[in-house]
């Protein structure tokens, strides 16, 4: 997980080592599945935090290259699941940091920590490195969450959920809104600890 504010993610992951367990994401167990599925080789994964939802990729024969705002993040990934993972140091708003093509992106409870601006960015960046019949999927939270409307108002569905954390809030309108131009094809509701979206896009082979 990474936004604009590395500061407070390294206090974070300082204050309270692996803050979110070993165990990964329920939805990157689905994308795990459709991954291996489609049998995608390859991925990169925007905000790969300290790797917890890297590694069941990897387990099932998937390469994995990481952006991770949070060097602090890094260190621990290497120290878990060791030193031969490719992990970007930026931010995900400094896309591209190569120019590898990958057959598959997955993003988690990142997108909606970005601005206007930076949302439309990091899409367009992500669809970018997908190869010819590749896929992205993004996990955001949605508005059915118990935070929405919560905390000091930004603009509209977005709020300033606690010091230093700005959320935008989701509906199936404004995922259509911003992700319709990128292949999206599909919108699933998902619990984690909170209401979120599982959403998939898939870059269509270039015509010649």
């Amino acid at each position: 997980m990474a936004n604009e504010k590395p500061e407070f993610w390294e206090a974070a992951f300082g204050e309270k080592q692996e803050m979110w367990g070993f165990e990964p994401a329920k939805s990157a167990v689905l994308t795990k599945d459709f991954f291996v599925q489609e049998s995608i080789k390859n991925i990169l994964i925007p905000g790969i935090g300290y790797g917890r939802n890297a590694q069941i990729f990897r387990d099932n024969g998937i390469d994995v290259t990481g952006i991770e705002i949070s060097k602090t993040a890094i260190d621990m990934a290497r120290k878990h699941y060791g030193t031969d993972m490719v992990i970007h140091h930026g931010s995900v708003t400094d896309m591209p940091f190569d120019q590898n093509q990958y057959d598959g992106i997955f993003c988690y409870a990142l997108i909606h920590l970005l601005d206007s601006s930076e949302r439309q960015k990091l899409i367009r960046d992500c669809y970018n490195q997908l190869a010819d019949n590749g896929y992205m999927v993004f996990t955001m939270i949605s508005k059915e969450a118990h935070t929405y409307k919560q905390g000091k108002f930004i603009s509209q569905d977005r709020y300033e959920i606690f010091d230093g954390v700005n959320m935008f809030f989701y509906d199936r309108d404004s995922i259509k809104s911003e992700f319709n131009n990128f292949g999206l094809f599909e919108i699933t509701e998902i619990s984690e600890n909170q209401p979120f979206f599982l959403i998939k896009c898939k870059r269509e082979m270039a015509k010649i």
